[in-house]
């Protein structure tokens, strides 16, 4: 739904005052930002407006902030202009408010190795800045997801099923990742944002099953269920609606490296997660798509940054509605809900 349609009953004043919230809780909560810090803010003129706010929630707490407007960029990826990098790497903190992520470049791996520390909003809109996953409060969800590693921990086998007919299983094969909570206060450390899920690498080879997508495709709202067949860790058959074929040679594209030539790497089961952020909302933002409370999302491809060796540079990911993840004897979620219990 276009942001225009979401606000048609918000006059200009309320939107104005609603995105200063929010940019206020990024700037205090998120980033934790000192009035002796230097902050770049980085926009584009897609995400203007978000960036202002940033701005302004920026200088009540100090004057040493820098808007940045840099020219779209027209795939992800793409480096920003050079004097942009140059004063993300000189800066404390870096905020990225931009149609396409920059958290992959150059500039982004330069500034975070001199100790920036970075919140990135790729495809960030007044929907999700305003009422959707960006108002969660993330003090609480970093208290909520720390917790859930004394069930987490020891425990590797995984089976995820959903009411669309999801039925799949896995051994994990890296720990959990519980970092991804919107709170960036370390130097040299980077989140997305909106955030708040829990993440594992299954281990290479070890998936087998059915998963069936239903919330979202790459930030695009699915029409209809797309279902994937899973066999000893890679996609063996994609079936769906008319449309289908563009997710089928989505996998077909050749990998980023010059190195990998096997094309079946991009079908490799490289990531599992489940949403933590209750404010979150399925609305065709990868981002905000793949945080939504008791929804679980897979990727296929690149996992090489939890360790694994399917080293394509691309990754592909989908959106399950209404999941239920078990992990050996604990239920993490069932049918929606986080409960993270033993089971009975």
């Amino acid at each position: 739904m276009a942001d225009e349609a979401v606000f048609e009953n918000y006059s200009q004043a309320e939107i104005i005052e609603s995105m200063l919230v929010s940019a206020r809780s990024i700037i205090r909560t998120c980033m934790e930002i000192r009035n002796h810090e230097d902050v770049v803010i980085i926009t584009d003129t897609h995400t203007s407006e978000i960036g202002r706010a940033l701005y302004e929630a920026a200088a009540e707490v100090t004057d040493r902030v820098l808007l940045m407007m840099i020219p779209p960029a027209f795939k992800s990826g793409n480096e920003p202009p050079s004097p942009v990098g140059d004063l993300m790497r000189k800066s404390r903190v870096v905020l990225i408010a931009t149609k396409e992520s920059l958290t992959h470049t150059k500039a982004r791996i330069n500034a975070s190795k001199a100790g920036v520390r970075i919140a990135s909003m790729p495809g960030i809109s007044k929907e999700t800045f305003i009422l959707g996953g960006m108002t969660a409060d993330y003090n609480a969800l970093q208290l909520e997801i720390s917790g859930m590693n004394n069930v987490l921990r020891r425990r590797r086998e995984v089976h995820v099923t959903s009411p669309s007919g999801t039925d799949v299983t896995f051994t994990t094969g890296s720990r959990w990742i519980l970092e991804d909570n919107g709170i960036c206060n370390r130097p040299g450390q980077v989140t997305n944002l909106p955030a708040g899920r829990i993440f594992t690498m299954p281990k290479e080879g070890s998936t087998n099953g059915k998963i069936v997508f239903d919330g979202s495709w790459e930030g695009k709202l699915l029409p209809k269920k797309v279902e994937m067949k899973i066999v000893n860790g890679r996609v063996t058959e994609i079936s769906g609606y008319e449309g289908v074929e563009e997710i089928i040679e989505s996998f077909n594209i050749p990998p980023h490296s010059k190195r990998v030539l096997d094309l079946q790497l991009n079908k490799t089961v490289a990531e599992f997660g489940f949403g933590m952020n209750s404010r979150a909302k399925v609305i065709g933002n990868v981002l905000e798509d793949q945080v939504v409370r008791g929804n679980s999302y897979f990727s296929f491809g690149d996992n090489t940054a939890l360790g694994g060796n399917s080293n394509t540079g691309i990754q592909k990911r989908g959106v399950m509605n209404k999941t239920s993840v078990t992990l050996e004897d604990v239920d993490l979620v069932l049918e929606g809900k986080i409960v993270a219990r033993k089971r009975k």
